[in-house]
């Protein structure tokens, strides 16, 4: 191993460009889980039940995804941002407050989604031409799901 390559040999600048890009795709999902979670905690209306259910799945998935980016942030040798005044600084995602209605809590996760799609597709590019194939195969398995769940939150709203 050389001295400009990181403990899985990847260069070092190219993992820190990475890991700068990770944890900012992590801010992001750390608000996103929230805005989940007051959607499963706030809903009401009609489909209170089938909604708080579905929020709840979601939350759960992305919390599971925060851990997994946060141990990929420490595989490349860095630190994941872990204070919610750093969220709050580089999230794209803004918090979701005071939403109760089905629609609009729905309309909330289709618009987080469609942001991380885009933000990892980034680090896709990113993670290519550092040839990391271990970030570009974690977040390619999300874009993956997330633009199915796109289509589905997209056809449940009429869309």
């Amino acid at each position: 191993m050389s001295n400009d390559t990181n403990a899985i040999g990847l260069h070092t600048a190219s993992a820190t460009q990475l890991a700068e890009h990770l944890n900012i795709l992590l801010a992001n999902y750390q608000t996103f889980y929230m805005n989940a979670r007051g959607y499963h905690w706030n809903v009401k209306g009609n489909q209170f039940f089938e909604l708080h259910v579905k929020f709840e799945e979601t939350y759960t998935d992305l919390l599971t995804k925060v851990d997994e980016i946060a141990e990929r942030i420490l595989t490349l040798g860095h630190e994941p941002l872990h204070a919610y005044s750093d969220y709050a600084r580089v999230a794209t995602i803004k918090e979701d407050t005071h939403v109760s209605d089905g629609t609009a809590c729905v309309k909330g996760l289709l618009t987080g989604y469609k942001s991380l799609i885009e933000l990892q597709r980034e680090i896709m590019s990113v993670a290519s031409d550092a040839d990391d194939e271990g970030t570009a195969s974690l977040v390619g398995d999300y874009i993956r799901e997330q633009e199915k769940t796109v289509w589905m939150l997209s056809a449940y709203l009429g869309e």
